[in-house]
């Protein structure tokens, strides 16, 4: 299953704080990817947010490959996940439709 986490900071988080973590931070995500658990992560562009795109089996696994995270244990971020599922919508094309009867 592929799930969309969105990083979401916690109010009053300093950058001083976040300075404290961010080699071992992204040591983890670096495992994390090698892993295979995260397969793609990006910024967004209009502001500093991390989207993680990740291949769980479920909720349960993406919430717990999260937590280890030195940031989140930290209490400085959480995420916010999106479960995601194929797009059905191409199986119309190869079905008859009923005006072309």
């Amino acid at each position: 299953m592929q799930i969309i986490a969105l990083k979401h900071e916690s109010p009053g988080a300093s950058t001083r704080q976040f300075s404290l973590y961010s080699k071992a931070e992204a040591v983890k995500i670096w495992e994390l990817y090698q892993n295979g658990l995260v397969r793609e992560i990006f910024f967004r562009q209009d502001q500093s947010t991390a989207v993680l795109v990740l291949e769980c089996a479920g909720l349960d696994e993406a919430r717990a490959a999260l937590s280890e995270l030195p940031l989140v244990q930290a209490g400085l971020i959480n995420f916010e996940l999106i479960p995601l599922k194929p797009y059905p919508g191409f199986a119309r094309l190869f079905t008859p439709s009923e005006k072309g009867k």
